[in-house]
């Protein structure tokens, strides 16, 4: 009888669905989308399926929900690191950091985003693009800002930098008990760094400098058209 009123023992809604989502991430994690079962989430928070059901009409939803959360979260860390600092070194190191933290977590949620068994869904693979795209133009703003880069080349950037950062990340983590987390995001920051800061920062720019690259011809490599 201790078992099932603790079973049954009523909670706050946004306390209980936090519960619930936090069940859900660690099987989901540990089995992936179509092998969990709400029976395992069930078992894995100690509550009733009827009271998982109150919550979430099924697992779908509830794999949405986590993800839409673990979304917004990475989106947080990259847009706080973003704005971090004035400075574009710091800022690109900043922004790998970021990817490195929402990775190294406890809970592998990271595996939501990233290595999602269920990509062939419409509703989870536009999230999915949709968070690959906000970043994308989030560190592409700043790119142009700080280099005066035309769109196209700050775009491609942008997306090249957050490709990079995630999985870089996710390499590191194989390898996490020999490299600690800061000194891995410090060895990518170092590589990203030395592509993007062979571009004119905007102050030179500014003073008359750089005008090849702000055409073009320092990305393309070209004649800038001439």
């Amino acid at each position: 009888m201790t078992s099932t009123s603790h079973r049954v023992q009523r909670l706050p809604r946004a306390q209980r669905r936090a519960q619930l989502l936090q069940a859900a991430q660690a099987v989901f994690v540990r089995k992936g989308y179509h092998a969990a079962a709400m029976e395992d989430i069930a078992d894995e928070a100690g509550v009733s399926k009827p009271v998982l059901y109150q919550h979430f009409p099924g697992k779908l939803e509830l794999y949405l929900a986590l993800l839409e959360s673990e979304c917004d979260r990475l989106e947080s860390l990259v847009l706080e690191a973003l704005d971090s600092t004035d400075d574009h070194k710091e800022r690109v190191y900043a922004t790998i950091a970021a990817f490195f933290e929402f990775v190294g977590d406890e809970g592998e949620a990271f595996r939501l985003v990233f290595e999602s068994d269920l990509t062939g869904d419409s509703r989870v693979r536009h999230r999915i693009d949709a968070l690959e795209a906000q970043l994308g133009d989030a560190i592409s703003h700043r790119i142009a800002q700080d280099t005066g880069l035309p769109k196209s080349f700050s775009d491609l950037l942008g997306v090249t930098l957050a490709g990079m950062s995630q999985v870089s990340a996710r390499a590191w983590l194989a390898h996490s008990a020999t490299i600690p987390q800061a000194d891995a995001a410090l060895a990518a920051g170092h590589l990203a760094w030395r592509g993007l800061s062979s571009y004119p920062s905007q102050a030179t720019l500014r003073g008359g400098a750089g005008t090849e690259a702000d055409e073009g011809g320092a990305a393309g490599g070209g004649d800038g058209g001439a």
